[in-house]
């Protein structure tokens, strides 16, 4: 029953104190409709709020900076934000933000944008290839000094070398060449000289098994390739390939144990009395020598023509099936083809240093010298010294040899 009702059946009295009270209500709701009535333009309008809990918030990614490279990284298997925030110098809530990312799990696969401010790596690359060019003008510099006798004499940058005449057995120049050191590849003169031994037949086919290619570094050969002994050796001579000298050492009659021994008689047999072989690649760091006791055996086993022929190769093609495998020396003197090399190996561990031992004939028709340089400090390094000390016997054959000599090019 509304309120009007009620006050009609009151007395008078009673009525006029209801109609009051009728007209503060409707004095009341008039209030309330006239609050409601939108505001125009013009007016200020009070301020939109929304319910904290109840709207969804959209995640705000970070603006791209002004400078770095932008990169779209693909996560690898084992990955995390963090790891890949340290390779490209961000934070990990700058990866995330990114790419809106609201924890730190992320899947092998998914490509994330990544605006990476780091140059260290191709800073790096720079200063690496600015020190090379430095090493290499340093070394196409011949060095001098005077002895004791005062005579201007090699000053060298390699660990050992030495200058030996074969003909005669004469040191026409050393230093530190009685140190015992490892000589990486050069290992694999041994290598062929034992092999030959039995005479094999050259053109036995060979089939490549896996423990010969296994971490063997260096090898243009696959586990079930077949290729002929012959094109091992020069697989051996010319690439150094180390997977061939496995598998020479494995088809020999000593099998791949007694092979090594043999390796050590023979260098017993030879006088090499601070030669000993571990392996016969050369990849291990225990196969070590004196560059005089190298000098003495690349003159000796380049006089062998199936040995010395080979080393003087610049190029050879193996053929395995329908598959061809192109070669070419390590030797860069080879590969020049301005020098006169009989026979020539190179070596290359991290404990032995860039190693060449080179057999080679002065200009002229000039006699044969062995060159032997260990333990130099870059690849071409090992060319250059070797020329330098090669290009000082030539401007000394007169009072060395009776005649003089033309110096060796300085090729590249």
């Amino acid at each position: 029953m509304g309120l009007p009702v009620i006050c009609a059946r009151m007395g008078w009295k009673a009525h006029l104190v209801c109609v009051l009270g009728v007209l503060a209500s409707l004095g009341s709701s008039a209030a309330l409709a006239q609050t409601a009535v939108p505001r125009g333009p013009s007016e200020p309008q009070p301020p939109l709020t929304l319910s904290g809990t109840d709207s969804p918030s959209t995640p705000v990614r970070a603006a791209a900076p002004t400078s770095g490279s932008k990169v779209t990284h693909v996560v690898r298997r084992g990955e995390t934000l963090s790891s890949i925030a340290r390779r490209y110098g961000t934070t990990v809530a700058s990866v995330r933000e990114w790419n809106g990312l609201s924890g730190n799990a992320i899947q092998a696969g998914r490509r994330l944008t990544i605006y990476s401010t780091r140059t260290v790596a191709r800073s790096t690359r720079a200063s690496r290839a600015a020190a090379q060019a430095r090493a290499l003008r340093e070394a196409q510099e011949p060095r001098f000094k005077l002895d004791d006798s005062g005579a201007l004499v090699p000053d060298l940058r390699a660990e050992a070398a030495i200058i030996y005449n074969p003909a005669t057995g004469q040191v026409l120049w050393e230093e530190n060449s009685q140190n015992q050191r490892s000589i990486a590849s050069i290992t694999k003169i041994m290598t062929a000289a034992v092999f030959l031994e039995d005479d094999p037949d050259p053109a036995r086919v060979v089939v490549i098994q896996r423990a010969d290619v296994r971490r063997a570094s260096t090898t243009y050969l696959r586990a079930g390739y077949k290729v002929s002994a012959d094109d091992l050796l020069h697989l051996l001579l010319i690439a150094s390939d180390n997977a061939a000298a496995r598998a020479l050492a494995r088809i020999s009659p000593h099998g791949s144990e007694g092979f090594i021994v043999r390796m050590n008689d023979k260098a017993a047999e030879l006088g090499l009395a601070d030669t000993h072989y571990a392996d016969p690649s050369g990849l291990l760091a225990a196969n070590v020598s004196t560059a005089y006791d190298m000098a003495r055996l690349i003159a000796h086993v380049a006089s062998d023509h199936r040995i010395g022929s080979i080393m003087q190769k610049q190029y050879h093609t193996v053929a395995v099936g329908r598959r061809q495998i192109n070669i070419h020396s390590t030797n860069q003197l080879v590969m020049g083809g301005d020098v006169d090399v009989l026979g020539g190996k190179t070596g290359f561990i991290r404990n032995a240093g860039y190693c060449l031992a080179t057999l080679l004939r002065l200009p002229q028709g000039g006699p044969q010298v062995a060159v032997v340089v260990l333990g130099a400090r870059s690849n071409a390094g090992r060319f250059w010294e070797t020329r330098h000390l090669f290009n000082w016997l030539a401007g000394k054959a007169q009072d060395l040899f009776g005649a003089p000599l033309a110096a060796a090019a300085a090729a590249n």
